[in-house]
């Protein structure tokens, strides 16, 4: 089956093969990202108007929407330009008028025939004391009125797309749908209820009351499962096919390990010892390890990291960890070195900046195994990168590196384990979404020795009483992050740039205490204004959100983060997380500019009352929704279409592991219920997936 199954074909057609939609129109919906009739069937209704047929207006609380019969009395045209045109109607208790703006007589006499019965339905409103039903959205002879249903389904629009033409393109396209064979599993589909496919999509588009468009609704929970379903499906293939390419068991007997922790000053947390026996379990196993590990800010992750790549060198290998930039690189160097010479293990740097003969000193050892963990960016994907013995990817901050990325490293036909770091918790269902693939372990403890930090929000206006605080703090050897939104003072934007914030601190603080550091800047210039901060030699680091990644500075207890209101929840927590890494008390200070609107404030409410980074992911998810926590375009996570993550968040769970289920019960989809899996798959242009099947 490597192409489209032929029952649906209909639904991957043209538009304009639908009732009302012409090329202009079918042009317009592009802009609600429909392009064919599969994607109108998928575009719900979010609301709906009742046209029940009611007597009389006269009980009805105005403005309101009314569906009545009336009897035509007498046309009043207008007397002047500009006034409207009314037409008086009788129901079976009162009257009240039909208004219409710019409109042309002769068509309403023959719409609206005086003496002749018609059923109106529109919005009552009161005009000086008088009933009156402006522009009604539906007059139709009584004999026709059942074309108006007793509750009309209201679709998103765009310019250039009605209701109308939404509700009958809807129509056109639901008689194109196929009874299609069942995918779901038997007992789960009775247990919860749902009706079939095709039924749920009748269902869905026909509501009957506001309960109908709740994403409880059966019909509903069976078309957001469908598409969790594919989406969870398509990952649990991937994931097959890693387990599927045979991996290498790495044991380890642990004497590289225990040296590393003889040198630490402190034992590992519960937390961090049991994540490291779930990778070394992982690791032993015959099949590709390939897990997640998520921490909150400062959890300590590299440690975990280090015992890991410990662990595939014990067993006579090689290990790699990445991250996104050089200067994270660097200070996972920093960090992880002292602890692997410890251990008489040697780590080494490569980043784009290597060149000539340097950079071929290094490949040669890595080739030749005597580099046993290379630490660096991108740059260790090249072709030119061969290792000895690759037994272990670690891939820090996951955020920049989605699924595509990770079956490319799977693809280099490497067996290599893959160990995922990410700082960002992530709620649950979010996860699941973009991470379905992969086995989790989560770091929820903090290590010792980590102090608080205290957050208050601060107005702009109190800007100067901020400038004196960090000069006194200064003064004790403290060292600050000032953290600024955009670069550049642009002529529309009133943000401080922070070259404009730079030279007012330096003004105010003096020469040589005060660094900068922006996305703009070369690297190198970045690098070594980091290296003077990270040194002690500057006190105070202005900079854009460029830190709020991993970048470590025990001696740094000062955060302020200029109009925080500008900044999401999660980058928030990021950047406070660069600070209370040593034994000072450490504050935070938000400074927004009033008035704030709800969301700003809440946003900087919820950083003031807790550090828990898990806390803070779900409060963004039901904030900003599931897009944007992950941040589309870069995390993979798809659009769903009618899953809702934030309310549905139990049937994403149903969904992988029902995904796991029917791939470990039938890894080829050749059953019944698996070649209903695979139509659904090509309904749910998951085309990727469709190809692993083949592969595999």
């Amino acid at each position: 089956m490597s192409s489209r199954p032929e029952i649906l074909w209909p639904l991957f057609g043209e538009l304009t093969a639908l009732d009302g939609v012409g090329p202009k129109t079918a042009q317009h919906m592009g802009q609600l990202e429909v392009g064919k009739p599969r994607d109108l069937l998928f575009t719900l209704p979010h609301s709906g108007i009742d046209r029940r047929r009611r007597a009389t207006i006269r009980e009805v609380v105005a403005p309101a929407t009314v569906t009545v019969e009336v009897t035509v009395g007498m046309h009043h045209p207008p007397r002047t330009k500009g006034r409207p045109y009314r037409v008086h109607v009788t129901d079976a208790e009162t009257e009240f008028q039909l208004v219409f703006f710019h409109a042309r007589g002769d068509y309403l006499q023959k719409v609206l025939p005086t003496g002749q019965r018609r059923i109106v339905s529109g919005k009552i409103e009161l005009f000086d004391g008088i009933a009156q039903m402006p522009h009604p959205d539906h007059i139709l002879p009584v004999e026709e009125g059942d074309q108006i249903p007793p509750y009309e389904p209201v679709y998103p629009l765009t310019s250039g797309v009605v209701q109308k033409t939404m509700f009958k393109a809807t129509r056109s396209a639901l008689a194109l749908a196929p009874d299609l064979p069942e995918w779901i599993d038997p007992a789960l589909k009775a247990r919860e209820g749902w009706p079939d496919w095709r039924a749920a999509l009748v269902t869905a588009h026909a509501p009957e009351s506001s309960v109908d468009l709740s994403p409880h609704d059966p019909a509903r929970q069976r078309l957001a499962y469908d598409e969790l379903f594919a989406h969870q499906l398509t990952l649990a293939l991937a994931r097959q096919q890693l387990r599927r390419g045979k991996g290498r068991a790495s044991t380890g007997d642990g004497h590289l390990r225990g040296k590393v922790l003889a040198a630490l000053p402190y034992s590992p947390t519960g937390a961090q010892t049991r994540s490291v026996d779930e990778i070394a379990t992982d690791m032993a196993a015959e099949t590709r390890m390939n897990r997640l590990l998520q921490g909150d800010v400062g959890a300590g992750k590299t440690l975990v990291a280090l015992m890991a790549l410990l662990i595939a060198v014990e067993a006579g290998g090689q290990g790699v960890m990445m991250a996104p930039t050089e200067i994270l690189a660097r200070q996972h160097l920093d960090g992880l070195r002292p602890l692997a010479e410890a251990a008489g293990v040697v780590v080494e740097l490569l980043t784009g900046r290597d060149k000539g003969t340097e950079r071929r000193a290094k490949l040669e050892a890595l080739k030749a195994g005597r580099i046993q963990i290379l630490l660096g960016t991108h740059a260790v994907f090249q072709k030119d990168v061969e290792f000895h013995d690759l037994r272990l990817a670690v891939i820090d901050e996951q955020h920049r590196f989605g699924v595509a990325q990770r079956m490319e490293l799977g693809a280099k036909g490497m067996a290599v384990d893959v160990l995922v770091m990410t700082a960002t918790p992530i709620p649950r269902s979010l996860s699941l979404a973009q991470y379905g693939d992969m086995d989790v372990s989560v770091l929820d403890e903090k290590p010792p020795g980590r102090t608080p930090v205290k957050t208050a929000l601060v107005s702009t206006g109190r800007m100067d009483e901020v400038v004196d605080h960090l000069r006194r703090a200064v003064g004790e050897g403290r060292q600050a992050y000032w953290v600024c939104p955009l670069v550049e003072e642009s002529e529309v934007s009133d943000m401080t740039a922070a070259e404009e914030r730079f030279k007012v601190l330096r003004a105010a603080l003096g020469e040589g205490v005060v660094g900068l550091v922006h996305g703009q800047m070369p690297p190198s210039e970045k690098d070594a204004a980091m290296a003077r901060f990270v040194a002690g030699e500057t006190s105070v680091l202005v900079a854009t959100t460029v830190i709020e990644v991993g970048v470590n500075v025990p001696n740094a207890s000062i955060m302020v983060i200029e109009r925080a209101e500008h900044f999401g929840l999660a980058q928030l927590h990021q950047l406070r997380g660069r600070v209370g890494r040593g034994a000072a008390a450490s504050t935070c200070l938000l400074m927004y500019q009033p008035p704030l609107t709800e969301g700003g404030r809440r946003r900087l409410e919820i950083l003031r009352e807790t550090e828990d980074g898990f806390r803070i992911s779900e409060e963004d998810l039901a904030m900003r929704g599931a897009g944007d926590v992950i941040g589309t375009a870069q995390s993979g996570l798809p659009r769903f279409r009618v899953a809702d993550l934030e309310r549905q968040a139990s049937v994403m769970q149903m969904a992988q592991s029902d995904a796991r289920k029917l791939l470990h019960d039938d890894p080829g989809l050749t059953s019944e219920r698996g070649q209903a899996a695979r139509t659904l798959l090509w309904l749910m242009e998951q085309d990727r997936a469709i190809r692993l099947i083949s592969v595999g």
